[in-house]
């Protein structure tokens, strides 16, 4: 791989956009008091070094393809459509609650979907388009779980139904 500069561009890039998406988690956790939705964002923190790892062993010719197993996704496109309203702005000005630091995990989720789901766009068929396609779906997963937990702080079940 070393001979192929636009291929180790592309890693390098991904592998920067890990970095920063763990530092992006770890500081939110710092943000928030509640314990439940620290361990979440640790555990996002942790899935994108799960990723930086996986793509630096591509960068360096440790793997086999097929390592990552694509699965089907649900979508719910929330954090697309979630528009900031009061009692978000005010979540700010303290500690930041569950929801919102779930809100906002999506919304990083959806973005890194989208690079890599855009990246992939303007590759030919073959290893590295299949590569980037398969980290666009781990994103997704990824903005699935946060929209989920966010569905759930947000609009949390009521007694009568």
């Amino acid at each position: 791989m070393q001979g192929n500069t636009k291929i180790e561009k592309v890693l390098r890039t991904a592998i920067r956009k890990e970095k920063e998406a763990r530092e992006f988690y770890l500081d939110l956790k710092g943000q928030v008091d509640d314990p439940s939705t620290q361990d979440t964002l640790n555990f996002l923190a942790d899935e994108e070094l799960k990723h930086r790892e996986f793509l630096e062993n591509y960068l360096n010719g440790d793997l086999k393809e097929g390592t990552l197993r694509l699965s089907d996704v649900v979508d719910y496109k929330i954090a697309e459509h979630i528009e900031d309203d009061p009692e978000e702005k005010a979540d700010m000005e303290g500690p930041m609650t569950p929801r919102k630091a779930f809100l906002v995990a999506a919304r990083k989720e959806s973005q890194a979907h989208l690079f890599y789901r855009d990246l992939s766009e303007i590759h030919p068929s073959g290893p590295i388009k299949d590569l980037l396609l398969r980290m666009a779906n781990e994103e997704l997963k990824h903005k699935e779980k946060m929209e989920y937990l966010y569905a759930n702080t947000a609009f949390p079940q009521t007694e009568g139904g």
